[in-house]
C-alpha cells in the first residue's frame, strides 16, 4: 500500500539527477542490523514496498552475511536534552543522554479501534524479532481518499494493515474487493479489514517505531541517546533528525576549533626515529617530530619551530616566519603517517599531494612556537586516496588549515 505525499510526507534520496524514494523501510533494516558499510543495488525510482516491514530487508541482508570491519564506529553521543515539539500535529519527541540506544514510540489517533499504543525498544538487538515485520497501516478514510484520487495505483492489501474506524456498507466492502481483486473483504471485530492478521497486538506502534528508526538514520551516524516520540510521523522525525545533525555539525565545528591537548612531558606515541621509518622525507625535510595522539581517523603530531630551521634564512632576514606552504607540508607528513602506520611495509610506499582546498593562514609561525597538527579523514581510503582535514595550532590559536587529498602510491 504506497501511501501519497498528499497524506505523509515522505523523503527521497536524490543525488546526480538520480532519485530514490520509500527509503525508511531498507534504512530500518541497516540500523536494526547496525550495519554502516553497504551497497544496494536497485533498477527503479524507489525501494520496494515488499509487505510494509523491514523483514524482507533484513532477510536478504541476513542471508548476503555481515562482517565486522577493523574501523571503529563512530557515535555522536547526545550531550543534553534535545526537543523537538509540532504542535499542530501533537507531536512531542526528546533525545536525551544514554550511553546506549533506545527508543519508545506512544501513538494516540483519537480512534475508538486503535486507541492509543506504545512500543519500545531497549537495544537493537531486539529489532530483527520485535520491530522488523510490524507493517505499514493506514486508516480506511486515507485509503478511500487516495483512491478517489486515482493513486496507490500499485497498492494492495497484502502490504499494510487498513484499520477502519466507521460503519461499513456491504456496496463499500464489494467496491474494495473489485478494486484490490479480492473474493470478499469484510471487517473483522478488531476494527481492521481482513486482509491481515496482525503481528503483534500494537503492531501500529511497533512500525512507527520502526519507521523512527529508519528516519532517523538521516542523521548520518549512529547515536547515543534515549528517544521518545508521542505521534510521530515522517514529517516530524526528519525535522528532529535535521535538529540532530544541526547540533553534531555545530560540535564537530567546535571541536575542530579546539586545540588538542599537549603536555610535553608525555612520552610520545612515535618519537623522531619511529617517524622516520613511516616517512620517505627526511632531514632537511621532515618537518614532524613527534605523534601524540592516533586512530585510524585522526592523528595529532607535533612540530617544534627552532630558529636555526633552513627555511628561515631566506624567509625572511630580521623577520623568520614559517612558510605557509610548509604548515601544509607538515601537516600532510601527519596525514600521510596515519595511513602508512596501518600497513605492514610503509617503506615501500610514498605519498603525494593531488589538490588542496580552503587553505587559510591566520597567524604567524615563528622560532620558538611549537606547531599542533590534527589530521582527520574526511572519507575512507579508496583506491590509494585519502582525503583529510587539518589543523596547526600554537597554544589554543588555530594558526592555519586546509583540507588535502593525497595518494598513497606503492613504490617498490
Amino acid at each position: 500500500m504506497r501511501f501519497s505525499s498528499r497524506y505523509i510526507k515522505r523523503y527521497n534520496f536524490r543525488k546526480n539527477g538520480a532519485r530514490i524514494s520509500t527509503v525508511e523501510h531498507t534504512l530500518a533494516a541497516l540500523v536494526g542490523l547496525e550495519i554502516d558499510n553497504v551497497l544496494l543495488q536497485i533498477d527503479g525510482p524507489e525501494m520496494p514496498i515488499m509487505d510494509g516491514s523491514s523483514k524482507p530487508f533484513v532477510d536478504k541482508l541476513l542471508s548476503v552475511g555481515i562482517i565486522e570491519q577493523e574501523a571503529e564506529r563512530e557515535y555522536f553521543v547526545v550531550p543534553s536534552n534535545i526537543h523537538y515539539n509540532d504542535p499542530e500535529n501533537h507531536v512531542e519527541m526528546v533525545a536525551m543522554p544514554l550511553d546506549s540506544y533506545r527508543a519508545t514510540v506512544m501513538v494516540d489517533y483519537n480512534s475508538p479501534v486503535l486507541g492509543s499504543q506504545h512500543a519500545i525498544i531497549t537495544d537493537l538487538s531486539e529489532f530483527k524479532t520485535q520491530i522488523a515485520s510490524c507493517r505499514t497501516f493506514c486508516f480506511l478514510h486515507e485509503l478511500e481518499i487516495m483512491l478517489q484520487n486515482n493513486l496507490i495505483k500499485g497498492g494492495d492489501l497484502n502490504n499494510a494493515i487498513v484499520i477502519v474506524d466507521r460503519v461499513v456498507e456491504d456496496h463499500e466492502m464489494e467496491r474494495l474487493a473489485k478494486i484490490f481483486n479480492k473474493p470478499k473483504v469484510e471487517v473483522r471485530k478488531e476494527g481492521i479489514l481482513n486482509n491481515v492478521e496482525l503481528r503483534f497486538q500494537n503492531e501500529p506502534a511497533r512500525h512507527k517505531l520502526l519507521d523512527l528508526l529508519g528516519d532517523l538514520a538521516l542523521i548520518g551516524m549512529p547515536i547515543k541517546a534515549q528517544i521518545m516520540a508521542a505521534r510521530p510521523g515522517h514529517a516530524s522525525n526528519i525535522a528532529f533528525a535535521k535538529k540532530i545533525k544541526a547540533l553534531i555539525k555545530k560540535t564537530k565545528k567546535k571541536a575542530l576549533s579546539e586545540a588538542p591537548y599537549y603536555n610535553p612531558n608525555d612520552k610520545p606515541l612515535y618519537d623522531y626515529k619511529q617517524i622516520s621509518s613511516y616517512l620517505p622525507h627526511k632531514h632537511p625535510f621532515l618537518l614532524v617530530d613527534k605523534i601524540i595522539e592516533k586512530s585510524n581517523r585522526h592523528i595529532v603530531a607535533i612540530k617544534n619551530v627552532t630558529g636555526d630551521q633552513y627555511f628561515f634564512a631566506g624567509h625572511f632576514p630580521g623577520d623568520p616566519i614559517m612558510p605557509g606552504v610548509l604548515q601544509l607540508e607538515a601537516m600532510a607528513q601527519a596525514g600521510g603517517i596515519m595511513i602508512l602506520s596501518e600497513v605492514p611495509d610503509p617503506e615501500n610506499y610514498g605519498t603525494y599531494f593531488l589538490k588542496i582546498d580552503n587553505a587559510k593562514f591566520k597567524d604567524k609561525v615563528v622560532p620558538g612556537d611549537t606547531l599542533i597538527m590534527k589530521m582527520e579523514m574526511l572519507e575512507p581510503v579508496r583506491r590509494g586516496i585519502c582525503v583529510m582535514r587539518g589543523r596547526c595550532f600554537v597554544g589554543d590559536k588555530l594558526v592555519s588549515e586546509a583540507e588535502m587529498m593525497a595518494q598513497i602510491v606503492k613504490i617498490k
